[in-house]
């Protein structure tokens, strides 16, 4: 399976279905949901990662029970455009969630995610233990939301 564009994503889905997306860091992986008209973007949990094999049976029971038809995974490029080793990984992680779950995905610039939703948080008057708890759900949702704003 290819990544495609949003809007070939977007092609893709069925009436009704969600997409689901993810900020994928070494440790965690932070996921958003989208409503089924694919209009707004929702903070769902972070996974701390474990082995592979238990993040996507995670990542699978979330697709059966909330009707997720695709995938918008952050693109970590850097400041400059270029891709470094954590868009390497990102890839990595693509293909093999490809192989356990083929649903199609997008690729989507991640560039100030955190940063943003750190400051959105601060904000807030959010502690530094409660915004270490909502970052990465959150960056999964702004990722997300860019992409649908896309569509």
């Amino acid at each position: 399976m290819s990544v495609l564009s949003t809007a070939e994503l977007k092609a893709q889905l069925k009436t009704g279905q969600r997409l689901l997306g993810l900020d994928i860091g070494s440790k965690t992986i932070g996921l958003a949901l989208s409503d089924t008209m694919l209009m707004i973007a929702t903070p769902m949990e972070t996974i701390k990662r474990t082995k592979f094999k238990v993040d996507v049976m995670r990542l699978q029971t979330i697709v059966n029970e909330q009707g997720v038809g695709g995938f918008v995974l952050g693109w970590p490029v850097n400041m400059d455009g270029s891709e470094g080793p954590r868009c390497q990984s990102t890839m990595a992680f693509s293909r093999n969630l490809a192989e356990k779950i083929p649903l199609p995905q997008a690729l989507w610039d991640e560039r100030l995610s955190t940063a943003a939703v750190e400051r959105t948080l601060i904000e807030a008057d959010r502690s530094r233990a409660r915004r270490k708890e909502l970052v990465d759900k959150m960056a999964a949702a702004y990722i997300l939301q860019g992409a649908l704003h896309a569509m």
